[in-house]
């Protein structure tokens, strides 16, 4: 077995300084704070908009509220998983009619996480407006979506995956990408 080399892009201190970018343009384009709230996707975007949240309070004296949305039954692909889907919990303690949604994500690839996202959102309720934000947009992007907030842009190959790796998952705080044989 090769091993294959592990290339990180980010580390820690400057996936923050890219959170605090991400913040003030949200806080930017929204039109009315008290309309704004973040919802995470499972998992590293529940990390990520909480963190999101903390620095808009930080730096701007408001807290949005912070949900989580779990996409899993509403992904085009579930059916053909070789494994049984892991269900997360969604957690929306808010309602979502006529507010500014911002989605949060780790990595922005084919777009279909997102594109699942928005059909698991709409059972929630009608947003104004929904908005997304990530720290990786990787490009290959299979449907016609795009972040409005965007971290980094990285150039990978198809054979590459991005890891987002982060403290709350009992990491370090890294940006990673490496070789996929399952690509």
């Amino acid at each position: 077995m090769v091993a294959h080399p592990v290339r990180v892009v980010l580390q820690a201190q400057e996936i923050q300084e890219i959170l605090h970018r991400i913040a003030g343009e949200i806080v930017d384009k929204v039109s009315n704070p008290k309309d704004l709230v973040l919802i995470g996707i499972h998992t590293g975007g529940v990390f990520l908009a909480r963190r999101l949240q903390q620095m808009i309070f930080q730096e701007f004296g408001f807290m949005p509220p912070v949900g989580s949305l779990d996409i899993t039954l509403y992904r085009d692909d579930w059916s053909r998983l070789h494994t049984q889907p892991l269900l997360r919990s969604t957690d929306l303690p808010f309602p979502i009619d006529d507010r500014e949604v911002i989605l949060v994500d780790d990595v922005l690839y084919t777009g279909r996480t997102i594109r699942a996202a928005l059909d698991a959102l709409i059972d929630y309720g009608r947003p104004r407006r929904v908005l997304v934000a990530v720290l990786v947009d990787r490009g290959h992007r299979e449907l016609p979506i795009c972040g409005q907030f965007i971290g980094v842009q990285l150039d990978t190959a198809m054979e590459e995956q991005v890891n987002v790796l982060l403290s709350e998952k009992g990491g370090l705080d890294q940006v990673v990408v490496e070789y996929s044989t399952a690509a």
